[in-house]
């Protein structure tokens, strides 16, 4: 048996669309997903883009790592936000004519853009989270359903709540770093289909041993192929 073919949407059972690839998809310059992760699109008419990725008008972007998985419903908010510093918050300059001619160039000097978005890698994100813009959000973080992340989620870190707030840590911070450290989802992929078991349901311990073999063996081949 091989792994999922990351170049194809739809890895499931021919017929199956619910569960999307999203690297495949990307059409946007503001959206930079990383292989194998996937949305849930069973209740979404279009693509990631058109139904994920809302207010993307502006240059912040959406980055996003490898082997995440997002539920359905879930969103991400990317240049929201309203001028806000001056009297009035009324969008006046997404107004073609004579209102956006009259105050665009001071949105554009004014645009309270809060920066890219940044989702790690083995990142779950739970049914109808809202991820508002300018968060990080840390390796191996769990975002529970409904959650709204407005502040940086550390990695190996549990997130639920409105605003979302760490609810648990999933390991020590000590043991976060050492996994964080093993980048697993770096691995060739032959290597994390051979220890998936090991990943799903291994200790901390034995995945820096099998990250530090892995590392070996991709010297050796560097090595050689350099020779």
């Amino acid at each position: 048996m091989t792994a999922p073919n990351p170049a194809n949407p739809f890895p499931l059972a021919e017929g199956e669309r619910r569960c999307v690839f999203i690297r495949p998809t990307v059409t946007s310059e503001l959206l930079d997903v990383g292989e194998y992760t996937y949305y849930d699109a069973s209740e979404d008419p279009g693509t990631f883009e058109e139904d994920r990725m809302l207010y993307a008008f502006g240059a912040a972007r959406l980055v996003i790592g490898r082997f995440c998985a997002i539920a359905a419903g879930s969103r991400f908010l990317l240049d929201a936000d309203h001028m806000s510093s001056g009297p009035s918050a009324f969008p006046f300059s997404i107004f073609p004519g004579a209102w956006q001619d009259a105050s665009l160039e001071t949105f554009l000097a004014n645009h309270p853009s809060k920066g890219d978005t940044v989702v790690g890698n083995d990142v779950w994100i739970g049914r109808d989270a809202m991820i508002t813009p300018g968060v990080t959000i840390g390796d191996g973080a769990i975002i529970a359903a409904g959650a709204v992340v407005s502040r940086d989620v550390p990695p190996y870190t549990v997130a639920g709540g409105s605003p979302a707030r760490v609810v648990k840590r999933r390991y020590s911070e000590q043991d976060a770093a050492r996994l964080v450290e093993a980048a697993w989802w770096n691995w060739p992929i032959d290597a994390v289909t051979g220890h998936a078991a090991t990943l799903m349901g291994g200790t901390v311990d034995e995945i820096v041993a099998i990250a530090e073999k892995v590392r070996a063996e991709m010297d050796e081949s560097r090595a050689s192929a350099s020779a």
